[in-house]
């Protein structure tokens, strides 16, 4: 059994996705971080960071925080969606630390200005704005052929997808990248993510573009 500390984001669903793809047994435990649960002492000993998600795994005593490390253990774990050698392996991890160092930090701040502070630094919400089209345009031309950015479904896909789903919050119109836009849904109508999505609580329906 797995111990899973998340809440309702994108870096947290991104390891409940992977947990259900993957199909190990774990136990969805919620850190409210509206209400700064992510500072207890308890979570603090877990995750050193103050961030979720983190993990518990109780079968190899082993506790780690941050995402991209998580679904590299939970991956390497199984022997899924991490090819074991090989330049198949590193295009994985390329594209995880992709995601990791731009993609995601980059839309949290375009969220932080594009949605709950409109108005207040133009040239932030111009600067944030522009990259997320620049590296939603670097996605696009990624997936042009591909129906993965790593070839094979991917927990660089499973990284990747939760940011994407936030596009409404990005000012992102996905007509405008079509090659994401054909990825997303496809991963969007997997069982998988669609659970994983709403774990630890269901708070919207998976946003939907229209085909």
């Amino acid at each position: 059994m797995i111990d899973l500390y998340t809440w309702t984001t994108p870096n947290g669903r991104k390891v409940s996705i992977a947990l259900e793809e993957l199909g190990l047994p774990y136990r969805a435990i919620p850190v409210d971080i509206t209400k700064d649960e992510q500072f207890r002492p308890d979570f603090l000993a877990i995750s050193p960071n103050n961030r979720i998600p983190a993990i518990v795994d109780h079968d190899t005593g082993v506790s780690l925080m941050e995402s991209g490390a998580i679904l590299i253990y939970l991956a390497e774990k199984t022997g899924k969606l991490l090819p074991a050698e090989g330049e198949r392996r590193y295009r994985c991890l390329e594209w995880l630390n992709w995601q990791m160092g731009g993609f995601g930090p980059m839309l949290g701040q375009a969220h932080h200005f594009l949605r709950y502070n409109p108005g207040v630094a133009p040239y932030a919400e111009e600067r944030f704005g522009a990259e997320a089209r620049r590296l939603y345009g670097v996605l696009d031309r990624r997936l042009k052929g591909r129906d993965y950015v790593a070839d094979d479904y991917s927990i660089a896909d499973i990284a990747i997808w939760p940011w994407a789903s936030r596009y409404e919050w990005q000012r992102i119109d996905l007509d405008a990248y079509p090659n994401v836009k054909r990825w997303y849904l496809a991963l969007a109508a997997r069982p998988a993510v669609q659970r994983g999505y709403h774990v630890p609580a269901r708070v919207n329906e998976i946003p939907l573009p229209l085909p």
